[in-house]
């Protein structure tokens, strides 16, 4: 097989990376026919299919998602090797993805990402907002900050520290409802759910609280949104204990029930470990999330 032109690799990068032809084109800054033929080229090169169309949207196909490993790490050489020979080896640019639950995303990272700002201001950073494992094996995000310790062998991660997390209710629902202090003095409380399923409530009954699905006032899958009906006072709830730190408007309760303690682990490919803006951003964050926030 003939070596493969670069232009087809890129243009097959993006397609696959943005899912649209359109969108591919459009970052790469040419019409979206001459991109459709540059993938269809390397289509034709390979003998292979990698792309199912599905209405306008693009599905990489198993033998693209094989490839994908290889194209990203000619890309970020690429990269690496323009900033060189353009003399501006030390400049750090372009766009970095961080994937984060929503209250670290809302509550840990926006001090962190300000003060790198400062140091890189041609840097972009992208926050993939999300609780659920962003896949960084299929490049969901370049980063990612977990509460699980990363169990897959491409991946790299570093233990930054463990935190904790307490049981919350705002001032004025504890003038209404009196302090709970005791696991026991909880069965007569109320609560803010994170899902219907019951699955929340099996946690904090494996906590040592005697709860029913009664138990709950209200419910709230985003951790930041459920948070916020506790601060108005619709309830008890859980949050890590430096983000209450810095909410006036909010008291601890249940004192006598131990916090929960979690890890928090700076993940990220081992491959993009090497690129030169990914790897500042990812010794930024560990420096800065090794210690509670202010």
């Amino acid at each position: 097989m003939d070596q493969i032109d670069w232009n087809q690799l890129r243009a097959f990068l993006h397609a696959a990376e943005t899912g649209s032809m359109s969108a591919a084109a459009r970052r790469l800054g040419l019409s979206q026919p001459t991109l459709s033929r540059q993938v269809a080229a390397i289509e034709q090169r390979l003998g292979v299919a990698l792309f199912e169309r599905i209405g306008k949207s693009l599905q990489p196909t198993a033998t693209a998602l094989a490839l994908l490993e290889h194209a990203r790490s000619m890309g970020a050489a690429a990269e690496e090797l323009s900033l060189a020979a353009s003399g501006h080896a030390q400049t750090i640019d372009g766009v970095v993805s961080i994937s984060a639950s929503d209250v670290v995303a809302a509550w840990l990272l926006p001090p962190v990402l300000r003060a790198l700002s400062e140091q890189a201001p041609a840097l972009r950073v992208e926050i993939v907002t999300t609780n659920a494992l962003s896949d960084l094996r299929r490049r969901e995000a370049d980063i990612a900050v977990r509460h699980v310790r990363p169990s897959e062998p491409e991946l790299i991660g570093r233990l930054l520290r463990e935190t904790t997390a307490s049981f919350y209710a705002s001032h004025d629902w504890v003038r209404r409802h009196g302090h709970p202090r005791t696991a026991a003095d909880a069965a007569s409380q109320r609560f803010v759910g994170s899902d219907r399923q019951d699955r929340y409530l099996g946690y904090l009954q494996a906590h040592g609280l005697p709860l029913t699905p009664q138990a709950f006032s209200c419910y709230a899958e985003n951790s930041c949104t459920g948070w916020a009906l506790v601060r108005q006072g619709l309830g008890i709830g859980a949050m890590m204990d430096e983000v209450a730190d810095g909410c006036s408007d909010v008291v601890r309760v249940l004192d006598d029930v131990p916090p929960v303690h979690f890890p928090i682990w700076l993940v990220t490919h081992r491959e993009l470990r090497t690129a030169r803006r990914i790897r500042m951003v990812f010794d930024h964050l560990a420096t800065a999330l090794a210690r509670p926030i202010a």
